[in-house]
C-alpha cells in the first residue's frame, strides 16, 4: 500500500472516531436520557442528522491539528470522514 493512501486512511479513521466521540460528548453533556434512549429517540423523531452534524464539530479540530503539523494526507482523510457524515445526514433526511 502506498504511504499516502495509508495516511489518508489513518485520517479517515481519526475523523470517524472524532465524529462518534463528538456525538457521545454531546449526548453526555446535554441529554437527560441515556445514550441508547437518546439515539433511539433521535432515530424515531428524525433528528439523527443533527446529532451527526454536531458530532462532526470535533472533525474541525482534528483537521486543523493535522494541517498545523503539515500532515496534509491525514487532513484529507478527516475531510473525507466529514463528507461521509454529510452524505449520511443527507440520506437520513429522505
Amino acid at each position: 500500500m502506498k504511504p499516502h493512501i495509508k495516511e489518508v486512511l489513518i485520517g479517515l479513521l481519526i475523523g470517524i472516531i472524532a465524529n462518534l466521540s463528538g456525538i457521545y460528548l454531546y449526548i453526555y453533556f446535554f441529554s437527560d436520557h441515556s445514550l441508547e434512549e437518546t439515539l433511539q429517540g433521535a432515530i424515531e423523531n428524525d433528528f439523527i442528522g443533527s446529532l451527526i452534524a454536531l458530532g462532526a464539530i470535533l472533525n474541525l479540530m482534528a483537521f486543523f491539528v493535522f494541517l498545523k503539523k503539515k500532515q496534509n494526507y491525514r487532513a484529507r482523510g478527516v475531510l473525507l470522514a466529514t463528507l461521509i457524515a454529510a452524505i449520511v445526514i443527507l440520506i437520513s433526511k429522505f
